[in-house]
């Protein structure tokens, strides 16, 4: 079970909003978090705690292919990512480094910023806490999330999860 403080998004959030080009040079994750959401949110990493929750529009993580983007988030210690729909993408690099994406745009549109939320992972059930409100979103199957319980697909190949 996933619990965490709600930093909303809009639409078409792209890698470049993520990560700026500027920090590709690494890809050690604590360094990428210093900089993630820096130009729509500044105060985004001095105020995301350990398990929190990011909420976005459609088309989150478009733009260039970086596994920058899900490395800085996963690094800020974000737990999961809602959203209304992802960019392939990043979809696919998410996952690869063990970062928890669900796509629910009901739940989206219904959770504000602050919100406190709950994500059954096993079961796709989002909840709002706040508002007292349950969603139902597709959850992965048992083999994608062992790789990302495994910390991403290299470590899942290693471990012998997959």
């Amino acid at each position: 079970m996933i619990k965490g403080k709600v930093y909303k998004f809009g639409d078409d959030i792209d890698t470049d909003v993520i990560v700026p080009a500027t920090y590709l040079s690494t890809f050690d994750a604590k360094e990428l978090a210093k900089h993630c959401m820096e130009y729509t949110n500044p105060e985004f990493y001095s105020q995301v705690k350990e398990g929190d929750i990011m909420v976005a529009g459609k088309n989150f993580g478009c733009g260039s292919s970086r596994e920058h983007a899900p490395i800085a988030i996963k690094g800020c210690g974000v737990s999961i990512v809602i959203a209304k729909s992802f960019a392939r993408i990043f979809y696919r690099n998410a996952l690869n480094i063990g970062l928890y994406i669900l796509e629910c745009p009901q739940a989206v549109d219904d959770i504000n910023q602050g919100d406190e939320v709950s994500v059954d992972v096993d079961t796709g059930v989002i909840t709002n806490i706040t508002a007292n409100k349950t969603y139902q979103a597709q959850p992965f199957p048992k083999f994608i999330q062992n790789i990302i319980e495994c910390g991403g697909l290299i470590n899942a190949i290693k471990e012998k999860k997959i």
